[in-house]
C-alpha cells in the first residue's frame, strides 16, 4: 500500500493520488475528462475538498463516480437543492459527491467528495468541452490551468475567497500526480504540437496527418499549466460542424435541435496607422504587490512590472499624433497620471515617459473596480472613440461586478484585456474583453508582454467594422436561429466563432448544402464571408457543439439582474447540463449499506504555491512605502512585526508569542531572497510552520532580487524616439549605434537634414538588430516611415544606401518605402 502524501504546513494526509486527463482536440473544439483518484488510508471516513481552476469558457456537462465499485452518475440541481442534498446525505453517514462553481467568478470549481470510507478508494470523473481560438501565430491552444493564485480581498470586507483558504506546497512536492494524453483530429492536416512542457513524441495515426497522439512526458508535476499549441496545415479556411440533436429531446430546443459550429475568418484591407488617427486610448496597470513577480526565470527575466513598463513605452511611441491618452495604475488604491485624457504631443509624451520609468508594484491589493469607475466617470471625447488597455495578474475578488461594469459601458469602448502570469483570471480577462468587444490575450512563460500588447493596439488602430449581419442560405424546411449574441465586433484576421440551431425538416428532393453569409461594411466598403456546410449532421455521443451553444448563451445571460434572463439561464443550465452560477451537480450512493459511523475528518487538497511567495493581503501598504526602495529589509521588518500577532492565533507551538531567532530580520531577508529565486525549500522548521500564514496573499510588493532589469538597447532606442515617430541625435542614440556624434555627423549626406538621417539610421538599426522583435517596433516605425515619406522623400534612398555604408548593414530600400 502506498504512504498517502502530506501537507508540509500541516502534515494532514491526502487522499487525492493522481489526476488522469484525456483531451480529443477536433479543429477547434477540445473534449475533457478528467479523472481523480482518491484513497483513504485513515482510520476515518473523509471529506476531501479539491478547489482548482477551469477556463473560463469550458463547459462544465458531466460529473460521475465510481466508489466501492458502484458507479454513480451525479445530477445537475439548482444549486442549492445539490448543496442540501449533499449535505442530508452526509449528516446521514451516506458517500456523496458534488461539483460547482464558486460565487462571483466562472473560472474556479470546487469538487468535494463526502464520506469515503476508511481503507477504500473513489474515482470521480469531471467531463468539460472547451472552443479553442488560433493565436496570432496561427497556434490552436489549449490549456490545462493548475496555478491558481490567492484572490484579493480588500481589508474589512466579509469573508475570504475560497482561494485563500487552499493549503500549499512548495513547487514540486504535490502529493499527487498528473497524467495528460491529448488525440488531435483535423481535416486540415497537423504540422506539430508544441508545449512549454515536456512531451512525448508526436505519434501520427493517420498517413495524411490528419490525426496524431501526444502524451505529457513522465514526472511531469501539476505546479504549472499544460499547454499544447496545435499547428494545422490550413488553420484561417473557413469550417463548419453540424452535430444531431439529443435523442429523446424535445423538438424546437436547443438539444432537441441540430447545433452548428461555424468558424469564419474576415479577412479585409487593414488602414495603415498614419499622423491623423483620432482616438482616446487610457491604459490601466495594475501595480499590485503581485506585479513584482517574474513570469518566467531566465538570468535576463523581467518582473511583470518591468515588463508593463517596458510595453507603455512602446504603446506610447506607438499613439498616433492627435489622439488623447491617459495611464492609470492601481491596487489597493488607484491613481492617473492625468485628472482627464491629454492630446498625445511631444511634451505629454516626455513627461509621461518619465513617470513611466519610475512605476512601482507599490499600490497594495487588487482592486480594480474603482478605477474602472473614475475612467467611465470621464465624458468620452467626441470623434476620439475609447480604447481601453487593462493589464493585470487578475487576482480580484469581485470579478462578476467588474465584468458587469464594463458591460454597462460597452457602448461607448473598446475593452482589451492582458492576463500576466500562469493563474491569472480566464473569468476576468476574457469576460471584460467580451463584455466591450475587444480581445484578450495572456502572458506566460517566455511569452513577451510587447508584443501581444502591440497587437492589440494595431486592432485598435483599425477603423470600426458597422453594419456586422449573418444570413442563411438554407432549404425552404429549414431556419437556423443564432444562439448566443454572435459577432459584434471584428478584427483582421479574427477567428469567429458562431453558434446556431437549425430547426425544420429537410426534404428528400432538397439541397443535402447550407451557407453562412458573414456581411459588414468597412469605411463605406461592404464584405462578406461565406462558409458552407453538410446538411447531414453528425452523430455524437457527449454533444460537445450542443454544451458550447448552452455555454455561448449561458455567458450572454449571466451576470444579468433581469429575472426572465436569470430563470433561461437556469432552464438551459439544467436542460443541457452546463454548469452555471445557479446550478451544480451532486451524486449520492443510494445503494449503500449501512451508514458510516465515527468522526469526519476534512481534507483540503493542496495546491502547489505559484512561484515566489508572497505577503498577505493584511500587509498595509504604507509599511511597503515606509521602508522607501529597499524591499527586502521591509518586508523582513513587516513580517517580523507580524510575526507575533499571527503566532498567537496559529501553530501550538508558538501561541506563546514568542519569535524564533530564525525569523529576526536578517533570516528573514534570507528566506525571501531564497524565494525570490524560486527556492522555497532548505528554510527552518519554524519557517516553514509559518510560510502559508506570512507569504500567500496580495498586498505589499513581493521581495525579489532583482534580475537584470536594465533597460535593453531596443527599448532605449524607442524611448528616444520622438511623438512624431521621428529621431534627434543624442548621445544615447550615439550609443546603440556604437558610433560618435561626430562620426554620424560626417557621413550626413548633402542636403539631408540632420533629424532625417539620423531617423534613418534608427530604422536600419531595427532591421538589423532587432528583426525578431519587429511585431514590437512595427507601428512606431510606421510612423517614422510616414514621418520622413512627408519630409524628405525625395532623398531617402541616398540615406539608406549611406547608412548601410556607416553602420555595416545591408537593408534594401525597399524596406523604407522607396
Amino acid at each position: 500500500m502506498t504512504t498517502c502524501g502530506l501537507l508540509k504546513d500541516s502534515q494532514e494526509p491526502v487522499p487525492l493520488r493522481s489526476i488522469s486527463v484525456d483531451v480529443v482536440i477536433q479543429g477547434f473544439v477540445a473534449d475533457v475528462v478528467s479523472e481523480l483518484r482518491y484513497q483513504n488510508e485513515e482510520k476515518n471516513p473523509v471529506e476531501a475538498i479539491f478547489v482548482f481552476p477551469l477556463d473560463d469558457e469550458a463547459a462544465v456537462y458531466a460529473f460521475e463516480g465510481l466508489i466501492g465499485g458502484t458507479r454513480i452518475e451525479a445530477q445537475i440541481r439548482e444549486k442549492k437543492q445539490a448543496e442540501q442534498e449533499y449535505d442530508d446525505a452526509m449528516s446521514e453517514g451516506r458517500q456523496a459527491f458534488m461539483l460547482g462553481r464558486e460565487a462571483n467568478t466562472s473560472d474556479i470549481f470546487t469538487c468535494s467528495l463526502g464520506n469515503l470510507p476508511p481503507e477504500s478508494e473513489a474515482t470521480l470523473k469531471i467531463r468539460y468541452v472547451q472552443a479553442l481560438a488560433p493565436e496570432p501565430d496561427g497556434a490552436v491552444r489549449f490549456v490545462l490551468p493548475a496555478v491558481l493564485n490567492p484572490r484579493y480581498v480588500p481589508q474589512g470586507s466579509e469573508g475570504g475567497t475560497v482561494s485563500s483558504s487552499i493549503p500549499r506546497v512548495p513547487k514540486g512536492q504535490l502529493p499527487y500526480t498528473l497524467s495528460l494524453s491529448a488525440t488531435v483530429e483535423s481535416s486540415f492536416g497537423i504540422n506539430r504540437v508544441e508545449s512549454k512542457c515536456n512531451l512525448q513524441p508526436l505519434h501520427y495515426t493517420a498517413e495524411d496527418r490528419t490525426a496524431a497522439q501526444v502524451s505529457l512526458a513522465e514526472g511531469h508535476q501539476f505546479d504549472r499549466d499544460v499547454e499544447l499549441l496545435i499547428y494545422y496545415e490550413d488553420v484561417h479556411k473557413p469550417s463548419a460542424i453540424l452535430e444531431a440533436p439529443k435523442p429523446g429531446a424535445a423538438p424546437g430546443s436547443l438539444m432537441g435541435d441540430p447545433a452548428l459550429l461555424l468558424t469564419m475568418y474576415p479577412s479585409f484591407p487593414t488602414a495603415k496607422p498614419g499622423q491623423s488617427e483620432t482616438g482616446e486610448f487610457i491604459f490601466l496597470l495594475d501595480r499590485s504587490g503581485s506585479m513584482s513577480n517574474i513570469t518566467h526565470r531566465t538570468r535576463d527575466s523581467l518582473s511583470r512590472i518591468q515588463s508593463a513598463k517596458e510595453t507603455l513605452i512602446f504603446l506610447l511611441k506607438s499613439l498616433p499624433l492627435g489622439c488623447y491618452f491617459n495611464i492609470y495604475g492601481f491596487g489597493s488604491r488607484y491613481d492617473s497620471f492625468y485628472p482627464e485624457s491629454v492630446e498625445y504631443t511631444q511634451k505629454t509624451m516626455t513627461d509621461s515617459l518619465k513617470r513611466v520609468k519610475k512605476l512601482q508594484a507599490d499600490l497594495g491589493g487588487t482592486e480594480i473596480l474603482q478605477p474602472l469607475k473614475a475612467i467611465y466617470g470621464k465624458t468620452c471625447r467626441e470623434g476620439h472613440p475609447r480604447q481601453l488597455f487593462v493589464f493585470t495578474d487578475g487576482e480580484v475578488f469581485n470579478t462578476d461586478q467588474v465584468i458587469a461594469e464594463v458591460r454597462h459601458h460597452s457602448s461607448n469602448h473598446r475593452c482589451f484585456s492582458f492576463g500576466i502570469g500562469e493563474g491569472a483570471s480566464t473569468a476576468l480577462i476574457k469576460g471584460i474583453a467580451r463584455a466591450a468587444g475587444g480581445s484578450a490575450e495572456f502572458i506566460t512563460g517566455k511569452d513577451r508582454m510587447q508584443a501581444k500588447a502591440l497587437q492589440s493596439l494595431k486592432k485598435a488602430l483599425q477603423p470600426a467594422v458597422t453594419k456586422i449581419s449573418l444570413n442563411w442560405d438554407l432549404p425552404s424546411g429549414l431556419k437556423a436561429v443564432l444562439v448566443g449574441s454572435g459577432p459584434q465586433v471584428i478584427f483582421q484576421g479574427q477567428c469567429c466563432l458562431i453558434y446556431a440551431q437549425i430547426s425544420g425538416q429537410l426534404q428528400p428532393a432538397d439541397s443535402t448544402e447550407g451557407a453562412a453569409v458573414l456581411h459588414y461594411a468597412l469605411e463605406g466598403k461592404t464584405f462578406m464571408e461565406t462558409a458552407k456546410f453538410s446538411l447531414h449532421s453528425q452523430e455524437r455521443d457527449r454533444l460537445p457543439i450542443h454544451r458550447l451553444a448552452a455555454q455561448a448563451l449561458l455567458q450572454d445571460l449571466e451576470g444579468n439582474e433581469d429575472e426572465e434572463k436569470k430563470r433561461l439561464a437556469l432552464e438551459t443550465s439544467l436542460n443541457s447540463g452546463v454548469v452555471c452560477s445557479q446550478t451544480a451537480y451532486v451524486g449520492v450512493n443510494m445503494e449503500q449499506g449501512k451508514p458510516l459511523q465515527g468522526p469526519l475528518s476534512h481534507r483540503h487538497i493542496p495546491l502547489a504555491w505559484g512561484g515566489p511567495f508572497y505577503l498577505m493581503a493584511a500587509l498595509p501598504c504604507e509599511e511597503v512605502s515606509s521602508f522607501g526602495g529597499n524591499r527586502v529589509a521591509c518586508h523582513a521588518q513587516s513580517a517580523d512585526n507580524r510575526l507575533s500577532k499571527v503566532a498567537k492565533s496559529s501553530r501550538p507551538s508558538l501561541r506563546s508569542g514568542v519569535v524564533p531567532q530564525s525569523w529576526k530580520i536578517a533570516n528573514v531577508t534570507k528566506i525571501f531572497r531564497k524565494a525570490s529565486r524560486g527556492d522555497p525549500g532548505n528554510y527552518s522548521a519554524d519557517c516553514l510552520e509559518f510560510a502559508p500564514d506570512l507569504l500567500v496573499g496580495d498586498c505589499g510588493s513581493q521581495l525579489l532580487c532583482s534580475p537584470n532589469e536594465e533597460e535593453s538597447a531596443l527599448v532605449h532606442l524607442v524611448s528616444l524616439q520622438n511623438a512624431d515617430g521621428s529621431w534627434s541625435l543624442d548621445p544615447g542614440l550615439a550609443s546603440i549605434l556604437t558610433l560618435s556624434k561626430a562620426e554620424i555627423l560626417n557621413k550626413i549626406p548633402a542636403q539631408v537634414a540632420q533629424n532625417v538621417w539620423v531617423t534613418v539610421l534608427a530604422i536600419l538599426w531595427l532591421h538589423s538588430k532587432a528583426l525578431g522583435q519587429k511585431d514590437e517596433w512595427e507601428l512606431l516605425e510606421r510612423k517614422a516611415l510616414n514621418w520622413l515619406h512627408t519630409t524628405a522623400a525625395p532623398h531617402l534612398a541616398e540615406c539608406v544606401k549611406a547608412g548601410n555604408a556607416l553602420l555595416g548593414t545591408s537593408v534594401g530600400p525597399e524596406t523604407l518605402g522607396v
